[in-house]
């Protein structure tokens, strides 16, 4: 990815951060041409993040649990289970229940066999994959995440730790999911040899002015650029999800949020989105975090998917709150938060590209 500072600046004293909007900065210069505007061939990224799918063994299919089966049609359908791990959780139930009541069927939170013939009728792709590791995607750079803020402030950009984490990120699960998908021993590494579920590769988008590579971002979370239009949000505290409705109030995707906690609630109320910052800065001022160590000083943080924020900011009419990315998927309606929404990285990407200034938002109990 290409992070680079740019001038505007907002601000969530909830979350404690301003972060910069890549979408306001002058357009960046053709991809194809140099500073001295010397026409040459632009390497294509995609080749970076495009997962080669391999032959299963024997010509057999792999037979996954159904649970993982409906979780990566879920997925594919817009309606998130959060982590994809093959467990009949409470993230699963709320994504059927979407589904559900998107598709006109009983409202159960059950994946019965009405449930199961609507999501995966016509379903002719597998639920995972044999896929070999890109050397582009595999290249890195990875760093240890320190705990501490003032540390991470050290970092040139907030990465993934390791390979295993980015591959879990790319297909919508966790390490230890994956780690349960393949033989003992397996290793992540560049040509290797992995089962994951059946998450599409997605091409790295061209995006006019994308100064902080937010194409090759959507690209390494497997999220396409162009999806539907939200009219309207609304987060509902009391079940942990944020829909998305069109103009004519069909729902059209919902994801699982992690919203305020018991110190910094949910400000409950109708808000307007201002503007969506993709690839943040994060800036670090103890002074307005409540359970900051004393010793903390003000500090920049870099961007990258372990950054606080995550890969997205959603800045709202509310003044310091907004919808973002985690470092944590795992946590997402597990967890507290200071004030803000929360979602997974690649939850939080595809919302994202489905909002846009003056969109409004309720936040409800």
């Amino acid at each position: 990815m290409k992070y680079r500072l740019l001038a505007l600046t907002l601000s969530c004293a909830a979350c404690n951060v301003n972060v910069t909007d890549a979408n306001d900065s002058a357009p960046a210069a053709p991809a194809n041409q140099t500073p001295g505007n010397q026409a040459q061939a632009a390497p294509d990224p995609s080749a970076d993040y495009a997962f080669q799918i391999v032959a299963e063994p024997g010509g057999k299919p792999w037979q996954p649990n159904p649970i993982l089966q409906a979780q990566v049609a879920l997925n594919r359908a817009g309606f998130s289970p959060g982590v994809i791990d093959g467990k009949d959780g409470m993230s699963f139930k709320a994504a059927l229940r979407g589904f559900q009541e998107a598709n006109t069927l009983p409202v159960t939170g059950v994946y019965d066999q009405k449930t199961s013939v609507a999501l995966l009728e016509g379903e002719a792709r597998p639920t995972t994959w044999l896929v070999t590791i890109p050397a582009g995607f595999a290249r890195g750079p990875f760093f240890a995440i320190p705990k501490g803020l003032n540390e991470q402030a050290s970092l040139p950009a907030l990465t993934y730790r390791n390979l295993l984490e980015k591959l879990a990120e790319r297909f919508h699960t966790t390490p230890e999911a994956l780690i349960a998908l393949n033989p003992p021993n397996t290793k992540a590494a560049a040509g290797a040899t992995i089962r994951v579920p059946a998450i599409d590769n997605q091409p790295v988008a061209r995006i006019a002015g994308d100064e902080r590579g937010w194409g090759e971002t959507l690209a390494s979370l497997a999220v396409a650029k162009d999806q539907p239009q939200a009219d309207h949000l609304v987060v509902d505290k009391s079940d942990g999800l944020l829909r998305a409705y069109s103009a004519d109030n069909r729902l059209i995707a919902q994801f699982p949020v992690t919203t305020g906690s018991q110190h910094d609630p949910l400000p409950l109320g109708e808000w307007t989105i201002k503007g969506v910052s993709r690839n943040p800065d994060f800036h670090y001022n103890p002074n307005l975090f409540w359970d900051a160590s004393a010793i903390d000083k003000k500090a920049l943080l870099r961007p990258g998917p372990n950054g606080p924020v995550g890969v997205v900011w959603i800045d709202l009419s509310k003044d310091h709150y907004g919808i973002h990315g985690t470092p944590e998927p795992q946590t997402i309606g597990r967890t507290e938060s200071h004030g803000c929404i929360r979602l997974t990285n690649w939850d939080a990407a595809r919302l994202a590209q489905m909002v846009k200034s003056g969109v409004k938002a309720r936040f409800q109990a």
